[in-house]
């Protein structure tokens, strides 16, 4: 019997106001134009990035590896551009670390423009990736993410969204200079499928 591919989520997934295209090179410089449009903005809550971060080159390998993993099944990311401009990039959310077997699980982060804070665009656009995730076609049980105590934003957004509480983790990620306390959230798949080769014993 042949093995099964991997479970793969949607490539292209649309709201009203957003396209959310699975990571591509091709969008290497719109990228980097985010990155550095952002650079300030995205200082307080980034881990600190690698040596020639803020080039084309980088950007296209680091789309590169994550086009890679998308295809593997073992990490979903998403770049967020508006609808009727392909060629910009206002943000990301990236779904990483998937572990299936007992687990079924993974992490999220995400990245938005600051001219687009205080919209609603990270949470519609939230709302769409995770039903992706949380779909049959891709059945995962569970999304944990992390912020920083600080970033109200972002605990606006997760608790909008219905993530729930997991506690504070001392020394969680090092952080422009420090290493930073983050409160560890969660959000459930009320409608996760056990897999048939849980019942087949």
């Amino acid at each position: 019997m042949e093995k099964p591919g991997p479970v793969v989520a949607t490539p292209l997934l649309l709201t009203a106001r957003l396209r959310l295209v699975a990571a591509d090179e091709s969008l290497a410089a719109a990228l980097l134009d985010f990155h550095e449009r952002n650079r300030a903005h995205l200082a307080p809550w980034d881990p600190p990035t690698e040596a020639g971060f803020f080039t084309e080159a980088v950007q296209a390998r680091r789309l590169h590896d994550a086009a890679a993993a998308f295809a593997a099944g073992i990490g979903f990311r998403y770049l967020l551009q508006p609808i009727g401009d392909a060629s910009r990039v206002i943000g990301s959310i990236n779904f990483s670390n998937i572990v299936r077997s007992a687990f079924q699980s993974c992490n999220l982060g995400y990245a938005l423009d600051q001219q687009y804070e205080g919209q609603a665009v990270m949470t519609e656009a939230l709302r769409c990736t995770i039903g992706e995730l949380f779909s049959p076609r891709v059945n995962l049980h569970r999304i944990q993410a992390a912020y920083r105590t600080e970033n109200w934003r972002s605990a606006e957004v997760l608790k909008r969204l219905n993530f729930h509480d997991e506690g504070v983790c001392p020394d969680y990620l090092f952080i422009d200079g420090l290493w930073r306390v983050h409160r560890l959230v969660a959000l459930l798949n009320k409608g996760f499928v056990e897999p048939a080769s849980w019942r087949a014993g």
